[in-house]
């Protein structure tokens, strides 16, 4: 049994004794609520591989099981939310405690402690200043799934001078990467067990992050900093042409603003990042503009334009170091909540394009639809990234049932 099963079961009944003690011993009145979303996916990469062992065909099942309770008049409560994929790739069959936490609530404040995500960020394209959580890079190419993370989270709300949430982080997760049969990866299958750390401590380095968030009429503002085991591992190269990689120890500052004026969002994410081995500046910035209840029908259209810039060029792991995205999201507003997210990236130096669609449907009561596409186009073999994904143009489709 590895370490991090071990400290998943730690965690698990840790936080479950924590909730049934309180819950039989503080107050006699609970809330709980379950469920489970089962999800049957395929993903078809209609490109020939560019690696050997690849494949083409990626069908795979998810199992994603919530669990809710509360007490002391909802002042205090338990969550948890689990995941478990079984997929065509190994390396993409996993199980993951996304959410296991318990939080107790007061006036001005509140505490959790547990595996939680936290989201940061405005921007549509790229979530710079996003970094409490590790990216579950098997799950999506966008990072927009996360993995659970070890948290103790301090959060201090006031009125005037808006709030500061405190964050002690003892334990990092390593990002996993495509396997042998799987797409999206190097020519290299990266272990993620290969990946070392900078620091001494490895995975048991004691991480730090803070962020202050508020708001001033039409703006809405967050200044964040990390300190600890960066999220991102930097890739070397050896003399043989290997593909090395470790997670460095970084200090990040970020800076999010959102500005609200009528239909026009102003949008704006920046960080710089210290390293010994690296210091970088990178933004996003950017508007969206909506166009709403169009005709009385309850259509809402939305434009959205945005700039990105990374000094670390080439070598970014997001590959988007000097680019623009165009986009447009539609929002139908019907009872079935019907959506689609349209976009396009493209490199200002090279010829490299990314073109993106998500559409979303529910059925009835307990039924959802997705459509994915992400086509690769024109792309560059100086990208160090993007090269290698060249041939991985793909359509996902999935149909997923709530209980």
């Amino acid at each position: 049994m590895n370490q991090k099963i071990i400290f998943s079961t730690i965690i698990l009944v840790l936080f479950l004794s924590i909730g049934v003690f309180h819950a039989q011993n503080k107050d006699k009145k609970m809330n709980q609520d379950f469920e489970l979303e089962v999800e049957a996916e395929y993903r078809y990469f209609y490109d020939a591989a560019a690696f050997d062992n690849q494949k083409t065909h990626f069908p795979s099942m998810a199992f994603t099981p919530e669990y809710s309770l509360d007490w002391n008049k909802g002042y205090e409560q338990l969550n948890f939310t689990g995941f478990f994929r079984l997929d065509v790739d190994d390396e993409r069959t996993h199980w993951d405690v996304r959410e296991l936490y318990y939080q107790k609530a007061k006036k001005d404040w509140e505490l959790s402690i547990g595996l939680k995500k936290i989201y940061w960020g405005v921007a549509e394209s790229n979530h710079l200043v996003d970094i409490i959580n590790q990216t579950d890079a098997v799950e999506s190419f966008d990072g927009e799934d996360k993995l659970g993370q070890p948290m103790v989270q301090f959060t201090y709300t006031t009125n005037k001078i808006g709030s500061f949430d405190f964050f002690y982080l003892p334990y990092h997760r390593k990002r996993t990467f495509s396997g042998a049969k799987g797409r999206l990866r190097f020519p290299v299958v990266i272990d993620k067990d290969d990946l070392q750390y900078e620091s001494g401590a490895e995975e048991w380095r004691q991480d730090l992050a803070f962020r202050w968030k508020h708001y001033f009429g039409a703006f809405d503002v967050g200044l964040t900093h990390f300190y600890g085991n960066g999220r991102e591992p930097l890739f070397t190269f050896d003399q043989q042409g290997n593909i090395n990689a470790f997670y460095p120890v970084i200090n990040q500052t970020g800076l999010d603003l959102q500005i609200t004026h009528n239909a026009f969002l102003w949008k704006l994410e920046s960080i710089y990042r210290s390293a010994k081995t690296q210091d970088f500046f990178a933004m996003v910035a950017g508007l969206e503009f909506t166009f709403s209840n169009i005709d009385g029908n309850g259509l809402d259209i939305g434009l959205l334009g945005e700039y990105l810039y990374d000094e670390r060029d080439e070598l970014a792991l997001n590959a988007l170091q000097n680019d623009v995205f165009l986009g447009s999201r539609i929002a139908f507003n019907d009872t079935q909540d019907t959506a689609i997210l349209i976009g396009a990236i493209s490199d200002l130096e090279s010829s490299s394009k990314i073109f993106s669609m998500e559409a979303s449907r529910r059925f009835g009561s307990s039924w959802t639809a997705e459509v994915e596409a992400r086509i690769f186009s024109s792309i560059d073999t100086n990208e160090f990234i993007l090269s290698n994904f060249r041939e991985d143009s793909f359509l996902r489709f999935s149909l997923s049932k709530y209980f």
